[in-house]
C-alpha cells in the first residue's frame, strides 16, 4: 500500500505542499503548523521519503470534507445548541495560545471554552455570571492544566 503512494508523486505532498493545499481546498489560511498538529495528534498520517515528511492529499481531502459533514449537521440540529462553543472560526495557534502547546495531551480543551465560562459575559444561552475576580475554583483533575491556566488569566 505505502509503495504505491510513493510512486504517485502529485498524490504526496510535503508540508508546506500541504499547507498551500489545504489552503486553496478549505478557502482560508492553513499553515504548516495546522498540518503539523494534525499529524502530531493523529488527524493525518505522515509518511517519509529519504528524511522528507510527506502527507497524502487524500487524507488531507478526507479530513476537510469531515468540515462538511459538519455543517450539514448544524442545519440538521438546529439553531438550539451554542455552535460557538466549537470555536471553529479560530486558527490552532490562537485556540492553543500561550503554554496551552507546552505538550501533546489528546484529553485536554481549549482555553476559550473555560473563559466562557468563567469570564463575566452572559449571551443568549449564559444568562448569570458564575464566577468574580478573586473566586477560588477548584479542578479536581486538573489535567493539562487548561482551567487553572485561564482562571489565573482571568483573576
Amino acid at each position: 500500500m505505502q509503495l504505491e503512494l510513493f510512486n504517485d508523486e502529485a498524490r504526496m505532498l510535503n508540508l508546506k505542499e500541504a499547507s498551500r493545499w489545504a489552503s486553496n481546498y478549505v478557502g482560508r489560511d492553513v499553515t504548516t503548523s495546522n498540518i503539523s498538529y494534525l499529524i502530531q495528534y493523529g488527524r493525518i498520517r505522515k509518511y517519509a521519503d529519504n528524511g522528507s515528511l510527506l502527507i497524502d492529499k487524500e487524507d488531507l481531502k478526507k479530513y476537510y470534507d469531515s468540515f462538511i459533514q459538519e455543517t450539514q449537521w448544524k442545519k440538521i440540529l438546529g439553531d438550539d445548541l451554542n455552535w460557538n462553543l466549537s470555536f471553529t472560526e479560530y486558527k490552532e495557534s490562537e485556540r492553543t495560545k500561550h503554554v496551552h502547546r507546552l505538550h501533546p495531551y489528546k484529553g485536554k480543551f481549549i482555553p476559550q471554552l473555560v473563559e466562557y465560562f468563567l469570564d463575566s459575559h452572559t449571551d443568549e444561552y449564559k444568562k448569570e455570571t458564575y464566577f468574580e475576580p478573586g473566586d477560588i475554583v477548584l479542578d479536581p483533575f486538573c489535567g493539562s492544566g487548561t482551567t487553572l491556566v485561564q482562571a489565573n488569566e482571568l483573576g
